[in-house]
């Protein structure tokens, strides 16, 4: 894995959706003197640090294609046409091998596009780059599973009749659920009065997704709202706890919060009719 590839991703080519990330705070002031902190940044400024530099990563449309097939399929129920976007969002992490030095994290620190985050805030604790990649597709798989029986409970489809197959293998971890779920609902049932979901928007999000329609707050929220603007979303589903981190939108994103993927379909079919939608 080279010092700045993708981080928690199942291989060294895959990315990261980070879960619930501690931010790196300002350092405070300590009343040392002079000489010992110069002697402490000389060593700090060459010392490989406990960090990893996060930035945007990929955005991908589950209601299309990946990597030579689609990324929702069905079996035992008529999929539907769509014309919209549902995008999930990653950010690329360095790797937990990488060489992060001071000028790594102060750089970061000043810029917009840049996330430091502790190294075990992305990364389980006491584990190879194996381990950590077995642990990133156990995530995923996890994710698709409660993402998937999410959406079929919330349109009363009976799992043993309807079968849902997700693909998105190079991708990590649990915050792509709360898209999967709506890639589902979208081409299974639409906006419910045959129209899309989408309303033919190109509309990005996170959110990690429980069984029972939870949507629970994810890490690297303002990098994947700019990875989102970027590759031409104009709605972004945040989890409603993380609104404020997300404060200012990038010019042209409008922000919705939301707290279960009931209330992001209510959402997205309120927005598709020009009718109020609540907004960070």
């Amino acid at each position: 894995m080279t010092p700045h590839s993708p981080s928690r991703t199942g291989t060294p080519a895959r990315r990261r959706t980070l879960s619930r990330p501690r931010s790196l705070s300002r350092p405070r002031a300590v009343a040392l003197g002079a000489v010992p902190v110069v002697a402490l940044l000389a060593v700090a400024g060459f010392a490989p640090l406990p960090y990893s530099v996060a930035r945007p990563g990929q955005t991908t449309d589950v209601l299309g294609s990946h990597g030579g097939g689609e990324v929702i399929s069905t079996s035992g129920a008529t999929v539907r046409k769509t014309s919209g976007q549902l995008r999930m969002v990653a950010i690329q992490a360095t790797a937990p091998t990488a060489d992060i030095r001071m000028g790594d994290v102060v750089g970061g620190w000043f810029r917009t596009d840049r996330a430091v985050l502790p190294l075990d805030a992305v990364f389980p604790s006491g584990g190879s780059e194996a381990e950590i990649a077995q642990h990133n597709v156990a995530d995923m798989k996890s994710s698709q599973r409660a993402a998937t029986t999410a959406a079929l409970r919330f349109l009363h489809r009976d799992p043993q009749r309807v079968k849902v197959r997700l693909r998105l293998d190079d991708v990590g971890g649990p915050s792509a659920g709360l898209m999967f779920s709506l890639g589902i609902v979208d081409k299974l049932a639409g906006d419910g009065s045959g129209g899309e979901l989408t309303g033919g928007r190109t509309i990005a999000g996170t959110g990690t997704i429980d069984a029972d329609g939870t949507v629970g707050a994810v890490g690297g929220a303002p990098l994947k709202t700019q990875a989102a603007r970027r590759d031409g979303a104009s709605v972004f589903l945040v989890p409603k706890a993380e609104c404020a981190q997300v404060q200012p939108a990038p010019k042209g994103l409008r922000l919705v919060p939301v707290t279960t993927l009931k209330g992001a379909v209510q959402a997205l079919r309120a927005l598709a009719k020009g009718g109020p939608v609540p907004g960070c």
